[in-house]
């Protein structure tokens, strides 16, 4: 395993921002690495990274403990953070090569993770005149520097423009093939074209670890209806095994049910009995945003 973390438990003071946390990652996989704000995705990476400690538990990285033979675990990591910090006055194959000496890596090393990156039209600017896209690019690149065995990447799309989305999405799945990839983002689409597997959070818990074709796998449907008149929540509920309603803006409802049974007709039904006009009515498949919605709404 690549990534191993037993039962780890980190407080801020009264606030726990990780409660008996466990999960692993293979070598070779990208793993979406999910949860709301405040959830504790950003101690967890920091835990693993080495920047905080964990109260109880344990993580290693690469078989080295994060605690114990940290500086191993950082030279086997390649960390993009949120807040992409970077010499704004330095150029950029400057701020690679700064990089370059401090893993002690060859200079050729350099232009392969300017190519690598996309990084080429812009490596004679300095990094303060280069788009957000670009310096995520940058940030990417000195994580690549020196061909670490894991990747964690916090946010690492922001502000790409669709073209460079679909550039980094690429490389990313390159990347996996042959090592580690973690990966936090807020951008569901960008999990379902990227990772293999989702590990989800929620208030420091662990609520899901599966891949994504086992968590799309469910009993539950999702019946998308518009009617002509406002409907009060409490009387769609009570509709055969409906167990989640939600308005989403005029006269729309979203009625989630716990059966693989077409309920459009039982919906059409309802409304006819309540004198109700349907306007429209259509059956919806489960995507990854709504079952994030489900397992974090508590």
């Amino acid at each position: 395993m690549s990534i191993v973390v037993k039962d780890i438990v980190k407080t801020y003071g009264e606030q726990i921002a990780l409660d008996q946390v466990s999960f692993s990652i293979d070598k070779g996989e990208i793993v979406g690495f999910l949860g709301p704000n405040g959830a504790g995705k950003s101690t967890m990476m920091r835990v693993l990274t080495t920047f905080h400690a964990a109260d109880i538990g344990s993580a290693t990285v690469n078989g080295f403990d994060v605690t114990t033979h940290a500086k191993d675990v950082q030279a086997s990591i390649g960390f993009l953070p949120e807040h992409n910090p970077l010499y704004l006055d330095m150029y950029v194959k400057e701020y690679l090569m700064f990089n370059a000496q401090i893993h002690k890596v060859k200079k050729e090393r350099i232009a392969e993770v300017i190519t690598q990156t996309g990084l080429t039209p812009e490596a004679h600017k300095k990094i303060g005149q280069l788009s957000k896209g670009y310096r995520q690019r940058v940030g990417l690149a000195a994580a690549l520097l020196h061909d670490p065995e894991v990747l964690i990447l916090d946010e690492p799309t922001t502000g790409l423009d669709p073209n460079q989305l679909i550039e980094i999405r690429k490389l990313i799945q390159e990347i996996g093939k042959n090592k580690t990839v973690m990966l936090s983002t807020h951008i569901m689409k960008e999990v379902e074209a990227v990772c293999d597997r989702v590990i989800i959070i929620n208030k420091g818990k662990l609520v899901a670890d599966k891949s994504l074709e086992d968590l799309r796998q469910t009993e539950q449907q999702i019946i998308e209806v518009e009617f002509d008149y406002r409907v009060e929540d409490v009387l769609l509920q009570k509709l055969p095994n409906a167990v989640h309603v939600k308005n989403t803006g005029g006269f729309v409802y979203e009625i989630t049910f716990d059966t693989q049974k077409d309920m459009r007709p039982a919906v059409f039904d309802f409304a006819h009995d309540n004198q109700l006009k349907t306007l429209q009515l259509s059956r919806k498949n489960k995507n990854l945003e709504s079952l994030f919605t489900e397992l974090t709404s508590a």
